[in-house]
């Protein structure tokens, strides 16, 4: 049997090496549905090509290789998921633009593979219901909870005590305190382990990925905020662990490589050749670990307080500030210690705010926007 497979996002770097695995496993894997947003229109092309999917979707139009169901425009990903009837949905998407395509694919009652935290952040209330509604099977691909999912793998989960993620520390782990506001974009980019978006990668460098991560732990593994902690840990070999009451610490390791959880979402509940080099421990040690710096991290403390208050309202705030106050320093319009200012700022105005559906989720995202890019313009 072949499992059909939609990749939303295929250009990316998810998408792309989503491709490659399933490039490995052609008699295991059938792709029917791609998308992207018709930036890389050659390498979009080339995928088309390569795949043969049945239907395509793109913000924009683009010349491809042969006739196809191709959906162009600003809906064009809600119609590829509608139309498409995938086994497994892989949301490779980038940011909020996330959470209504994985919302939709939750609805299809099908396997979602989510490397979207956004979505799960801003709507895990509402997404996580409509899988339980719909018997959706929702398989993390972000590395750290791909880790916690299978260090759960046959657990009791009433007796986990906490949930640990890892983080990297990104590349300014040991830089001076008053030399950050004077970071690049250039330095900001490099990240020491893992080659990914500008966005996630600005991310990371703050350290607010791994609270989004904190925030997506909640939501799918039904755990509150007390029970999840982060170590940072440089070497990015552990990539997340589970303690027991019992004082027992299940950890998943391997070598910094995504598609080890792509091909662990993909294949599930088996185990599939993922196309990444084998882990030497010799090689990989010593493994450190140590607590987060909230001075360094501000963000990250911030995280945790906005899934301590309002859990539906405030994550939502964070999330797209974050958003915009990230594209604000990669243009060059504010300093990197400025993102703070600008989440903290929208965090503060918006808190009264309530959500009780999935379109006020995307109604507080732009409420959030619109707050952030006028406190940028307004202050920088």
């Amino acid at each position: 049997m072949r499992f059909k497979v939609c990749i939303l996002g295929s250009t990316g770097s998810i998408g792309k090496q989503a491709l490659e695995v399933i490039g490995l496993h052609r008699d295991r894997f059938e792709v029917v549905g791609l998308s992207a947003t018709g930036k890389q229109a050659e390498l979009f092309a080339k995928q088309v090509a390569e795949f043969s999917p049945k239907f395509v979707a793109t913000c924009r139009g683009v010349e491809l290789p042969y006739e196809i169901v191709h959906f162009v425009g600003e809906d064009a990903v809600l119609r590829l998921v509608d139309e498409t009837d995938a086994d497994i949905y892989l949301i490779a998407l980038s940011g909020t633009s996330g959470i209504l395509p994985t919302y939709k694919a939750v609805l299809k009652g099908r396997r979602v593979a989510l490397a979207n935290k956004e979505s799960l952040v801003s709507a895990g209330a509402f997404i996580v219901e409509a899988s339980r509604a719909y018997g959706s099977e929702i398989i993390p691909v972000d590395s750290e909870h791909s880790a916690i999912f299978q260090c759960l793998m046959g657990q009791d989960r009433d007796a986990l005590r906490r949930i640990i993620l890892t983080a990297s520390g990104g590349p300014f782990l040991r830089r001076p305190l008053e030399e950050l506001e004077s970071i690049t974009v250039e330095e900001a980019l490099a990240h020491p382990i893992w080659n990914m978006g500008p966005k996630i990668t600005i991310d990371s460098a703050t350290m607010m990925n791994k609270g989004l991560e904190v925030i997506e732990a909640r939501w799918l593994f039904s755990v509150s905020a007390d029970k999840i902690d982060v170590l940072v840990h440089p070497q990015g070999i552990v990539h997340s662990m589970v303690e027991f009451v019992d004082g027992s610490v299940i950890a998943q390791m391997g070598v910094p490589d995504m598609r080890i959880p792509i091909s662990f979402a993909l294949g599930f509940p088996q185990r599939i050749p993922s196309g990444a080099s084998f882990l030497s421990l010799k090689e990989a040690s010593p493994l450190t670990f140590e607590e987060p710096d909230f001075k360094r991290f501000p963000l990250l403390k911030l995280a945790y307080e906005a899934l301590k208050g309002d859990e539906k309202v405030l994550p939502v705030i964070l999330n797209s500030a974050n958003e915009e106050a990230v594209e604000a320093f990669l243009s060059g319009k504010i300093k990197f210690t400025a993102i703070f200012d600008v989440v903290s700022y929208c965090m503060d105005v918006l808190s009264k705010e309530r959500v009780e559906s999935i379109e006020d989720v995307l109604e507080l995202h732009e409420r959030a926007v619109s707050y952030a890019r006028d406190y940028i313009n307004s202050h920088f």
